[in-house]
């Protein structure tokens, strides 16, 4: 695992006109200025000692102690984080709502055994090690089969890809290029179902200080060990940036209780019949996916949301009040963590995922009808799995808190968002889009149609599957 912090240094342009350029702290020691003061930048900057500037943090971030927590929201920290597993990088976006960023993606890039994070930074117990190895070479050699299966399906069979026709009929250079690719997205989508969790990552984040702060406190206050290591470096590289702030980053009682309280509902519903009665397909583990929207129009009629939606023109333009008021939740029972890692990086609202596995999607309905070494190979893996969710709802029963390292991409969870409608229905239109992104493309399509089902006047005025091919 590598955490490190990133400076941002002023362009050339900013050089030549003699902008100004502050340290993360001193940004916002300014900022926090203005309300006490309307003599404008140049004035409060006037009043800087440059060859003493923690003169000007001190007297300001003293006040974060005084519960002035907005002035660490004007310390940007950006930090590059290598070697974390799939797991924590799940995580990390679940605190993160707001950060901007990006992930290693499963979809585009091929992952390899090497990258394995070791059990003793995911605190396995030594009981357990010999189980967790067998897990992660069993995961990695169905991975390795089906990526190889899976390309050689996508090159026999080309219309299984739902690759636009015209793209695969074109001569232009470009167009070759964007196949090639699509077709191994499609390869990689499908495969990666049986990545482990406990494979490696990268993340990339840009948020404020004060975020970071709270995550290296929570981190470090969670009962995994993985977690508890992050949240010290994250701490550590932060205070390059924000020193002031390291003070608030540590373990804390409060955070502690919040985990410890979630886990335990996590544990009392893993026995409920409630998550252990779901319609599985072809006698495997694989759930049928539930959908559920719920929205709240208490005060508007299907006129009203009609003429919210009339205005547009593609899916960056604004929705009228009316739909950016009206509260949405939607929800999916028995969703893969793969689609989840996708959807939860959606930054508006409140997403909620106890992760007790319910089944384990195996991608099988995706096969082409004929019979070959690849269809057969995939079959086999998918078979590997069946029994994984029973197992692992015993390791919680059990208290077994690292069971997570023992789960792969291709479990099922319930997964739920709580948000606007705008927001809502921004992500349905760009989440079913053309591209190899299959599975979560048909989840949404689904929820739209429920919205289409409740609202069929807006049916036309929704930019569905007008997101660019992947």
């Amino acid at each position: 695992m590598k955490v490190q912090y990133v400076s941002i240094t002023p362009t050339e342009k900013a050089n030549e006109l003699g902008c100004y350029a502050f340290t993360p702290e001193l940004l916002a020691s300014v900022g926090a200025r203005y309300s006490r003061s309307n003599d404008g930048l140049d004035g409060i900057a006037s009043k800087i000692d440059f060859n003493n500037t923690d003169k000007s943090v001190d007297s300001i971030f003293k006040m974060i102690d005084y519960g002035h927590q907005s002035i660490a929201d004007m310390t940007p920290i950006a930090l590059f984080i290598d070697g974390i597993s799939q797991f924590a990088a799940y995580y990390l976006w679940t605190l993160s709502p707001t950060a901007g960023g990006q992930e290693c993606s499963t979809r585009y890039i091929k992952i390899s055994e090497d990258g394995l994070v070791d059990s003793e930074t995911l605190g396995i117990q030594p009981q357990l090690r010999k189980n967790f190895d067998a897990h992660n070479k069993l995961s990695f050699e169905c991975y390795t089969r089906a990526l190889e299966a899976w390309t050689k399906i996508a090159e026999k069979s080309p219309e299984l890809t739902k690759i636009p026709k015209s793209l695969l009929e074109s001569d232009k250079e470009k167009d070759k290029k964007a196949v090639e690719r699509m077709k191994r997205n499609f390869a990689f989508d499908r495969a990666r179902i049986f990545l482990p969790l406990a494979s490696s990552t990268g993340v990339m984040m840009v948020q404020s200080a004060r975020q970071w702060a709270t995550i290296a406190s929570h981190l470090q206050s969670h009962f995994l060990n993985e977690l508890n290591i992050l949240g010290k470096n994250i701490a550590d590289q932060m205070a390059i940036g924000a020193p002031r702030l390291l003070k608030h980053s540590g373990a804390s009682d409060s955070q502690k209780n919040y985990i410890d309280n979630e886990y335990s509902l996590i544990k009392d519903s893993s026995s409920v019949s409630l998550w252990k009665n779901f319609k599985t397909v072809n006698r495997t583990s694989q759930v049928i996916t539930e959908n559920y929207l719920e929205v709240d129009d208490l005060w508007y009629d299907n006129q009203l949301i009609e003429m919210a939606c009339k205005s547009r023109t593609n899916r960056y333009s604004p929705f009228g009040s009316i739909i950016s008021r009206t509260g949405v939740k939607f929800c999916w029972i028995g969703i893969s963590f793969g689609e989840i890692r996708d959807l939860n990086r959606h930054r508006t609202g409140t997403k909620f995922c106890p992760l007790i596995p319910l089944g384990f999607y195996n991608a099988l309905e995706e096969l082409p009808k004929y019979e070959d070494d690849s269809t057969v190979a995939i079959k086999k893996c998918a078979k590997e799995f069946n029994d994984t969710p029973d197992i692992l709802q015993q390791m919680i029963q059990d208290d077994q808190k690292e069971y997570i390292y023992f789960t792969n991409l291709g479990h099922q969870y319930y997964f739920e968002h709580t948000t606007t409608a705008d927001k809502f229905l921004y992500e349905m239109e760009l989440r079913t889009g053309v591209g190899a992104h299959y599975k979560y493309a048909e989840h949404c399509k689904e929820m739209l149609n429920l919205w289409f089902n409740k609202y069929p006047c807006t049916k036309g005025l929704i930019f569905e599957g007008s997101a660019e091919p992947e």
